[in-house]
C-alpha cells in the first residue's frame, strides 16, 4: 500500500465495509467479484488493509482496529494498546498535559495519550505513515487533540510541550524519525532485522537522549534488550511485560527517580521496584520451583523476587528460584517439583511412561535442547500432565519435573 488516499475516498470506505472479515481463503473470490465494478487497485488495497486490520486486532481493541489504517511496518511496530495506556496514565500522574511524540509511525502511542485528555503533536517523516496516523485521529475522533506533522524529528521545536515520547525505528532499512542512523550509511544492520546496536536506532538513542534532557518529561520507548550500562545515570528504566510477554523497555526522565529500576506486569499494572539487593544464594533445588517474569528478569530484579519468597537460585547463572514453601507473588509462576534427574533422555521417557504423562510442557534455561525435540524423543503418551525444566543445577545439567503449583486448600 503505498497511497492511502483512494481508500479515504467514498468508494474506498464503501470497499473497506464490504470486504471487513473477509477470511484469506476467500480472497480471491471476493477480489475477482468486486473488481467487475471496482478498480482493481483498489480492490487489492481494501482486501490488504482489510487483512491488516486482522492482524492488528491482536493489539488493538477490536472495535478500534476495524476503523483504523494500517501499513505492513505500522502493525509490527506500533506499540500494544494496553502499554501505550499504561504509559499515558504514567505521563498524566506526572501533571503531563502536552507531549510531543517523535516517531509517531502510525499513531498507536499518539491515541493513547489524546485518549488520556493529553494534547499531542504527532510527527513522523515517511508520508504515508504520516498520513496513517492523521487519518486514524480521523476515524477514531481525535483531531481534536491530535495533530499530525510529516517532518524531520530532530528539525521539531518540542519547547512548548511537557513532555516528548520517543520511538525509534529498531529495523533496519527504517527511518521514522530524523537523522539517519549507521545502519543506513551502511555501517550496521539494514536488511529489515532488528537492531541491536542503540546508536543504530532512527534517530540514534543519543538523539534521543538529548532531547529528553531538553524537555521537563521524558519517555523514550527502546528493545528491551538494551545494555543496563547504556542506561544514563539521571534515567529510571522500566521494563513492561503484557499477558507474561515482555514488550519494551522504556527510559524516563523527569519523573524524579534517577537511577530507580523497575519492572512492571500488564494488566494491573503491578510494579516491582529495584532496591540494590545483592544475587541471592544458591541452594539445593527445594519443593518449589519459580519462573520470573520476563519483564522481571530483564530489570534484573530475580533478587527481590527471591527474596519476596524466601528461596534461592537453582544455579548462579540461571534465573530459577527455588523455595520449600509456596509464597504466591504476581512476579513468578510457581511450580511444584516432585522429580530431579540428571539430564538422560531414556531416564525422563521411563518416567513419563510411569506416570502415564501424555501432556508435556518442555521448558528451558541454560540448556542447548530444543523442546520440539525433546517431546519427539521422549514421546509421551497418557491421560496425565507435567512440566519438565531442562536447566542447569549448581552447574550441572539437570531436568527437574513437576507442574503448576496449587495452594493448599482450606479447612
Amino acid at each position: 500500500m503505498n497511497d492511502l488516499a483512494p481508500l479515504l475516498t467514498p468508494e474506498g470506505r464503501a470497499l473497506l465495509e464490504e470486504v471487513r472479515g473477509t477470511a484469506p481463503a476467500d480472497e480471491l473470490a471476493v477480489a475477482t467479484r468486486l473488481r467487475r465494478d471496482h478498480p482493481a487497485d483498489l480492490v487489492s488495497a481494501a482486501l490488504g488493509q482489510a487483512r491488516l486490520r486482522q492482524r492488528a486486532a491482536a493489539k488493538f481493541a477490536a472495535a478500534d482496529a476495524e476503523r483504523m489504517f494500517f501499513t505492513p511496518n505500522g502493525v509490527e511496530q506500533s506499540t500494544r494498546a494496553s502499554v501505550a495506556a499504561y504509559r499515558a496514565r504514567r505521563l498524566t500522574d506526572l501533571g503531563v498535559t502536552s507531549v510531543a511524540d517523535l516517531c509517531c509511525g502510525i499513531g498507536g502511542d499518539a491515541i493513547a495519550l489524546a485518549r488520556a485528555g493529553i494534547r499531542v503533536l504527532a510527527v513522523d517523516r515517511d508520508p504515508l505513515t504520516a498520513a496513517v496516523a492523521r487519518a486514524n485521529a480521523e476515524a477514531l475522533g481525535l483531531t481534536g487533540l491530535m495533530e499530525v506533522r510529516e517532518a524531520d524529528v530532530t528539525e521539531v521545536d518540542t519547547a512548548g510541550y511537557d513532555a516528548v515520547f520517543v520511538d525509534p525505528a529498531r529495523r533496519g532499512g527504517q527511518s521514522r524519525g530524523g537523522a539517519r542512523s549507521a545502519s543506513m550509511r551502511g555501517g550496521g544492520r539494514a536488511t529489515g532485522g532488528r537492531i541491536f546496536d542503540p546508536e543504530a536506532y532512527s534517530p540514534p538513542l543519543s538523539w534521543a537522549v538529548g532531547a529528553a534532557r531538553r524537555a521537563p518529561h521524558a519517555a523514550l520507548k527502546i528493545a528491551p534488550g538494551i545494555p543496563h550500562e547504556a542506561v544514563p545515570p539521571e534515567a529510571e528504566a522500566e521494563w513492561i511485560s503484557d499477558g507474561g510477554d515482555v514488550k519494551e523497555a522504556v527510559l524516563w526522565f523527569g519523573t524524579g527517580a534517577p537511577g530507580a529500576v523497575r519492572a512492571t506486569l500488564l494488566p494491573g499494572p503491578r510494579t516491582l521496584l529495584g532496591r540494590g539487593l545483592p544475587d541471592p544464594e544458591v541452594r539445593p533445588v527445594g519443593r518449589y520451583l519459580y519462573e520470573p517474569d520476563g519483564a522481571v528478569i530483564r530489570a534484573h530484579l530475580v533478587a527481590e523476587v527471591a527474596e519476596e519468597v524466601a528461596g534461592g537460585l537453582i544455579d548462579a547463572t540461571i534465573a530459577y528460584i527455588t523455595a520449600d514453601e509456596l509464597h504466591p507473588t504476581p512476579y513468578a509462576t510457581p511450580y511444584e517439583i516432585t522429580d530431579q534427574l540428571p539430564f538422560n533422555l531414556k531416564k525422563l521417557k521411563a518416567l513419563l511412561r510411569e506416570r502415564e504423562v501424555g501432556t508435556l510442557t518442555v521448558k528451558k534455561r541454560g540448556s542447548a535442547v530444543e523442546p520440539e525435540e525433546l517431546r519427539r524423543k521422549v514421546k509421551p503418551q497418557g491421560p496425565n500432565a507435567a512440566t519438565v525444566f531442562l536447566t542447569r543445577v549448581a552447574g550441572a545439567p539437570t531436568m527437574l519435573v513437576g507442574g503448576p503449583a496449587r495452594p493448599p486448600e482450606g479447612p
